[in-house]
């Protein structure tokens, strides 16, 4: 894979100073998409200075498992999709479109609409899983070592197309950990059992995607998720395209339009800190509409994420008390379908079919929320515990009070 350069200018400390596009994109039509996605990518240097003629290009979208349609804001959007492949192809660059999927029998792409897309360009879509996995050497902070799709590695350059969403484990998914998709299901579900805790996950989550960073990142936040994502949030339009070549710079921009602080994600913090990317906002570039302009000051994080401990507190300290805020799934015996993919999916084994029904042995839950992830009909919903509810309530009566002497 083609190593691209990270920056055009540096920094008082020498290092690369990463520029990061921020551009207003209204809905899902081919007009404003393209137009949209062309804009950032100009204000990057143009598709020319990032990507050559003839080069052979993975696409990595975020297809989760649910089988569900674009609208529910689960999968990066088709349509967002189609509009970056077709500047590839003008381009005269060879693209192939995929992720590793694995939900039930049937074609996985056909529901999301990437199918259709990507046989109308004529473009190969692939399951990572159908192309086979290549063991990789590396020095992470968790792994040493990680099986990596071989479609990626053949590739000249890797283009990172991140939904922004939340996360109910790790608070916020984009660029970073958008690239945990790369190796394969299996493994994912066993790092999920092996790395419980929020920070250990995250600092993994960095591992891999330091193995494959992507030349290019385009986040499709024309509608995001707010809540209880990845799969079971709320669709939110913010309307924007986000994009850069520092996935982690990515985030840090991402995160903030959504009322977070970058070095409150656990993936935007450890990246920096090891050098894989930037998340100082402070040493981004960024093009296109400033932050304060596109805000979303209303968001909804998930339950997870919360504020008052993630920014006040220090990293490490936070992820010792983030164990009493965790999330615990439980079945809703009235919307489970008994399709039982939460069984197949659990890492830790702690769910089984009791009276046809899904039931989750919650004293040994790793709290990894896989099975939420996975659950197409909104049938498991999450707890938090006691210590983690008051902290949301302080949370909310704090909120309030800076809001009060704002106005005052």
């Amino acid at each position: 894979m083609r190593s691209l350069e990270t920056a055009s200018c540096l920094g008082k400390d020498r290092r690369p100073i990463p520029r990061v596009a921020v551009v207003r994109c209204p809905l899902y039509e081919a007009g404003p998409l393209a137009q949209a996605v062309r804009r950032s990518l100009d204000l990057l240097g143009g598709l020319d200075s990032l990507l050559a003629p003839g080069m052979n290009v993975f696409v990595k979208i975020n297809h989760l498992s649910p089988q569900a349609s674009p609208e529910r804001a689960i999968c990066t959007h088709p349509l967002f999709a189609r509009e970056v492949l077709r500047l590839l192809l003008d381009r005269g660059i060879f693209p192939t479109v995929g992720d590793d999927v694995n939900f039930g029998p049937g074609d996985e792409f056909l529901t999301t609409g990437f199918r259709s897309v990507c046989k109308g360009l004529g473009v190969p879509l692939v399951n990572l899983r159908e192309r086979g996995f290549v063991k990789v050497s590396l020095d992470g902070t968790i792994l040493k070592s990680v099986f990596i799709a071989r479609p990626v590695l053949e590739a000249d350059a890797v283009i990172n197309l991140p939904k922004l969403k939340t996360h109910s484990f790790t608070a916020f998914t984009g660029a970073v950990k958008n690239m945990y998709g790369i190796i394969p299901s299996g493994l994912r579900l066993e790092y999920h059992r092996r790395f419980p805790r929020n920070d250990v996950f995250s600092q993994m989550l960095v591992d891999v995607f330091s193995a494959a960073p992507p030349s290019l990142n385009i986040m499709d936040a024309v509608v995001a998720m707010e809540g209880e994502g990845p799969s079971s949030g709320i669709p939110r339009r913010l309307g924007l395209v986000i994009a850069g070549r520092d996935g982690v710079a990515v985030d840090a921009a991402a995160s903030r339009i959504v009322g977070t602080d970058p070095f409150q994600v656990f993936t935007t913090s450890f990246a920096a800190a090891r050098g894989i990317g930037v998340g100082d906002l402070e040493r981004i570039d960024i093009r296109g509409e400033r932050i304060r302009s596109v805000e979303a000051r209303d968001f909804r994080p998930s339950a997870i994420a919360t504020g008052i401990f993630r920014r006040r507190l220090p990293s490490f300290l936070y992820a010792t008390v983030s164990g009493q805020l965790v999330l615990t799934p439980e079945i809703v015996p009235q919307k489970c379908q008994a399709c039982l993919e939460c069984i197949r999916i659990c890492p830790a084994r702690t769910i089984r079919e009791v009276k046809g029904k899904a039931w989750i042995d919650k004293s040994e839950c790793i709290h990894c929320l896989c099975c939420h992830e996975v659950c197409i009909h909104r049938s498991i919903r999450l707890r938090q515990r006691p210590v983690g509810r008051l902290v949301r309530g302080a949370e909310r009566l704090f909120k309030k009070a800076k809001t009060l002497v704002g106005k005052i």
